[in-house]
């Protein structure tokens, strides 16, 4: 019997190239602190006076910042082909999200993400994470101060699908329990990362589960965690459930549709003109 063929390197819609990898990186940074500096402001830091502040200043810079990184991939190559499949799987995603709003974190976006990300690689990964939260946002008036923390949570998410390995040569079910693992571990990692976002700032929590300005980091994170296992696990987890779930019973056909889809748009087919014949 002759060995079974081997599959054939995937077309991506965007190559990261160097400019492209220090954007991420830079906001990836600034996103980092923008979540964290609260568990490394000093207690004489005056943290309970820019409580309110915070949240809006950072608000405020991320949206610039991804909207640098987003210029800069789509400089790498975002052309009309790779835009018209970011419009369709952001439009897709924010159409799914609504479907389980309100139900016990339930939100089916998440799986769709997840294998958009591993087919589409991790620079349109970010970029289609990122936009989709933004469109669903828009779609449930769901507009604050913490909008541009979900679209970076988001593009992180996407992005991770994107750098998994074997994305050339691992397919069937090993990919797909594999793709339902790492969709499991960033459903609860995303609300993890929210929970951090705005825990905080929140007032009037008992004592075990508030955040205590200058106090030691190990003290601080004991009480986050205190906090997500009380408040946040019961919408983490059924996200996760419903990610596996719909990864695994909906995953072979898309993912199958979307490897299809990106061979047809043959993205990294070069484009040549001849001079017409006489």
């Amino acid at each position: 019997m002759s060995a079974a063929p081997k599959a054939q390197a995937q077309a991506r819609p965007i190559r990261l190239g160097p400019r492209s990898i220090a954007a991420l990186a830079l906001v990836s940074a600034v996103g980092v602190v923008a979540f964290g500096w609260p568990l490394l402001a000093g207690a004489n830091s005056g943290f309970g006076e820019h409580a309110q502040d915070a949240p809006w200043l950072f608000a405020a810079l991320l949206p610039l910042l991804l909207a640098v990184v987003v210029a800069t991939i789509a400089d790498v190559g975002l052309d009309a082909k790779a835009i018209a499949m970011l419009g369709v799987l952001a439009a897709a995603g924010a159409a799914l999200r609504p479907l389980g709003a309100g139900t016990a974190g339930i939100e089916p976006m998440f799986f769709l993400m997840v294998l958009s990300g591993r087919v589409l690689g991790p620079g349109f990964g970010f970029v289609l994470g990122a936009v989709s939260m933004f469109a669903s946002a828009l779609l449930t008036g769901g507009v604050g101060p913490w909008m541009p923390f979900q679209m970076l949570s988001m593009g992180w998410v996407c992005m991770g699908a994107g750098l998994l390995p074997g994305p050339d040569s691992l397919r069937g079910r090993r990919e797909l329990w594999m793709l339902a693992a790492y969709g499991a571990l960033s459903s609860v990692l995303y609300g993890t990362v929210m929970n951090l976002q705005g825990w905080p700032y929140l007032g009037g929590l008992a004592t075990g589960v508030s955040f205590v300005p200058g106090d030691p980091l190990a003290d601080n994170l004991g009480r986050f965690l205190a906090y997500c296992l009380a408040t946040s696990l019961g919408w983490d987890l059924p996200r996760a459930v419903v990610t596996v779930v719909l990864g695994l019973a909906l995953g072979p056909a898309v993912l199958k549709a979307l490897r299809r889809a990106t061979r047809r748009a043959a993205f990294e087919a070069p484009v040549t003109f001849e001079a017409p014949k006489p």
